[in-house]
């Protein structure tokens, strides 16, 4: 079953009067190219976050966010009213000593010295606190990977299409094909007949058009294009992951198409090979997005 690369997931989870959310993004990417934005308070857990990210993701441009939503009340910065006073007084006693005017706004002046209103409190994570941030984990990365899924399974149709339309176009190229050696023929036997006084040998002429037409041949290209349009069908099958290995088959493909063309050396074959091209090349953009 083919995964997309293209996914998103989330979780939000309560704890101590706060909300915890945790989201991920993917897009494409040849490898995986993890990117992390944690709250500080589990920055200690990185290299756990990162490591079950990449167990379950594989591959991808991945953004994994982790922050803390606080209530209003809770996460207000408390203002140290005793350290207010001590300020008061200094400049009180200052200003009495230099003889300098007392300043007109005592409350945004004393807001602004140092540490009336910072946190002295430092916060630790716990056990409890740090198994439902885990918890909310599991889940982004299982909602992740089920919108991957959901995104697969359209990539398999589109791929389906387009491997059925390559099949159907192969098999219309073979009529043109049997009158190939015919038109090549006459047309050989018509040039001769052109050179006045040339004594035409049969039997030779018979074994230069055999090795001619067997030049041109492309029953081999045939044969071996149809052997990978249904090693793609089986590998899409397979479980994901297998994007990488698409992406060859589908070389391999483009490899058989193009040698076709070069042989073809007929107008209708050749237009029939620009089709089956056209198709392959919807095929290598979307393999890009598979996982």
């Amino acid at each position: 079953m083919i995964q997309s690369m293209t996914g998103y997931g989330s979780a939000v989870v309560e704890y101590n009067k706060k909300k915890i959310h945790v989201e991920l993004k993917s897009l494409n990417s040849k490898q995986l190219d993890l990117q992390t934005r944690i709250a500080l308070l589990y920055r200690e857990k990185e290299m756990e976050v990162r490591q079950m990210v990449a167990a379950a993701l594989i591959r991808g441009k991945v953004d994994c966010s982790i922050w803390i939503e606080k209530d209003a009340g809770v996460d207000a910065t408390p203002v140290n009213v005793a350290l207010m006073e001590n300020y008061h007084h200094q400049l009180c006693d200052i200003a009495d000593r230099i003889g300098i005017p007392k300043p007109a706004d005592w409350l945004y002046t004393l807001l602004r010295m140092p540490d009336v209103m910072a946190k002295t409190d430092i916060e630790e994570l716990g056990d409890e606190e740090w198994s439902m941030v885990r918890g909310a984990l599991e889940k982004a990365i299982a909602d992740l990977i089920a919108f991957r899924s959901q995104e697969g399974a359209a990539l398999e149709l589109k791929f389906t299409e387009k491997i059925d339309n390559i099949a159907a176009l192969l098999a219309e190229i073979e009529p043109f094909e049997c009158q190939r050696v015919e038109k090549i023929r006459q047309r050989i036997l018509d040039g001769l007949k052109q050179l006045p006084g040339v004594d035409i040998d049969s039997n030779r002429l018979e074994q230069e058009l055999i090795y001619y037409i067997e030049k041109l041949d492309i029953s081999e290209e045939k044969q071996r294009l149809a052997n990978h349009l249904e090693y793609f069908r089986k590998t899409m099958a397979e479980p994901a992951g297998q994007g990488k290995k698409l992406g060859f088959i589908a070389q391999e493909m483009g490899r058989e198409i193009n040698t076709t063309g070069s042989k073809s050396n007929q107008a209708e074959m050749q237009n029939i090979v620009v089709k089956m091209k056209d198709e392959l090349e919807q095929i290598k953009e979307q393999v890009l997005n598979a996982l």
